[in-house]
């Protein structure tokens, strides 16, 4: 029973309604509005942005503050002193591993990183010149086919065996779509290599050569990776978690998951970040003042990609890891004199001091550094939100597997219908 309760007066309904209301661990308290429906209610909240959709304890956003935790970890903390690897621990177990438990976990996903040989005839079917995420949406719910020894939801070992194949397979597969779209011939992953390593050798590394990884490029894929892991309930983890709400299989969500973060306006942020900078195209101090002004003008429709947050109403806690990342590697590349990054560093400057944007705190986001360092790096912007939602991957399965675990029921948003009352089908 709840130790509060919410009362609500309606016109037309003798007593007042009694509502539980529920603390959280941090963050505002809920009010439980199950009980409107026997009233012959419901609650309209378009977009859900004011209900709770699930009770969870992975992720906690707290926008006003710019705090985002994991498990309790400050983001902050987990980018400097961990890697991503741990943090998909984290995220699917809910505390951090032992030495013995890294060295396990990490040894079980380098060995599940081959695909089956034949997944090599789906890339087939796709035109070469096919968005890589239209390719990797189909070839992610095509794995059910693969590695469906493994599909009864209802066992935990069965689904721990399908969050750790998903995790491992996701950058061979994410390789894949960017080879198979330039006409390269896939590369194998290697076991010896980490990570972010292992992603960019199959991205880069080709057979008649031997490809060595930058430690510094890798160290920035992989904090691009864990600033990317989760991000409580958006759009996409919601998908996945309303898809495996109907009890379909784990490949079937996260492929579900995929194409709700294909959206330009959830996972490709950062594709428009560097789409952005393009259109501004001249890094001369008066061009870039005048994309400026007309960022200002509410009646010019130009909009500044990469500045502020829906969430964050203070400043992203991730930019600030980002901002240092994308320094790091602009250095190691030798690439601050690059045009459209000399653009972007202007901007970067302009947002921090000017008043306009500091009263409304529009702030550089973690998709305006993530963009930059992706573009040195020389990952294609097609393959950017490819990138995010190998990343990402891990937190939708761990939200799916929490929804598994602690009972659920499908689910079945209501609607505020405006359409025509009954009528009769007019008589010949």
């Amino acid at each position: 029973m709840a130790d509060r309760k919410a009362k609500l007066s309606v016109d037309g309904v003798d007593n007042a309604i009694e509502l539980p209301v529920y603390p959280g661990t941090i963050g505002p308290d809920v009010i439980d509005v199950r009980s409107l429906t026997a009233e012959g209610l419901f609650t309209y909240d378009p977009g859900f942005v004011a209900t709770a959709s699930c009770e969870s304890g992975i992720t906690y956003i707290d926008g006003a503050a710019g705090m985002l935790l994991h498990r309790g970890y400050p983001i902050d903390q987990l980018a400097e002193n961990s890697d991503y690897v741990e943090l998909c621990y984290l995220l699917m177990f809910g505390e951090l591993p032992s030495d013995e438990e890294y060295e396990t976990f990490s040894g079980t996903i380098a060995r599940h990183t081959m695909v089956h040989e034949q997944i090599v005839n789906f890339y087939k079917g796709f035109r070469r010149d096919a968005h890589p995420m239209a390719v990797l949406c189909g070839v992610v719910g095509g794995l059910a086919a693969f590695y469906h020894d493994n599909l009864d939801i209802t066992q935990a070992d069965q689904r721990h065996v399908s969050a750790i194949r998903l995790i491992a397979k996701m950058p061979t597969l994410a390789a894949m779509c960017h080879k198979y779209n330039i006409g390269q011939p896939f590369m194998y992953p290697r076991n010896d290599l980490n990570y972010s390593e292992n992603f960019l050798h199959m991205m880069f590394g080709n057979p008649c050569e031997n490809y060595e990884v930058n430690p510094v490029i890798a160290k920035a894929m992989d904090r691009i990776f864990m600033l990317h892991a989760d991000h409580e309930q958006n759009a996409s983890t919601s998908t996945v978690r309303m898809a495996g709400s109907t009890g379909a299989n784990p490949f079937a969500c996260i492929s579900a998951g995929i194409a709700a973060l294909w959206g330009p306006a959830h996972g490709g942020a950062n594709e428009a970040v560097l789409a952005m900078l393009d259109e501004i195209g001249d890094d001369s101090e008066e061009n870039i003042q005048r994309f400026i002004d007309k960022a200002k003008d509410k009646d010019d429709p130009f909009k500044l990609m990469g500045f502020g947050h829906r969430v964050y109403r203070n400043f992203d806690p991730r930019a600030n890891v980002m901002k240092e990342t994308c320094d790091e590697v602009l250095g190691e590349l030798g690439l601050g004199n690059d045009p459209q990054l000399q653009i972007a560093k202007r901007l970067e400057q302009i947002a921090l001091e000017d008043e306009y944007f500091i009263e409304r705190k529009l702030y550089p986001n973690v998709d305006f550094y993530s963009g930059i360092i992706l573009k040195a790096i020389g990952i294609p912007t097609n393959m950017f939100t490819v990138i995010f939602a190998m990343a990402r991957t891990v937190g939708w399965i761990s939200h799916w597997n929490e929804m598994i675990t602690n009972g659920y029921r499908i689910s079945r948003p209501r609607q505020l219908y405006t359409g025509h009352d009954k009528r009769d089908y007019p008589q010949k």
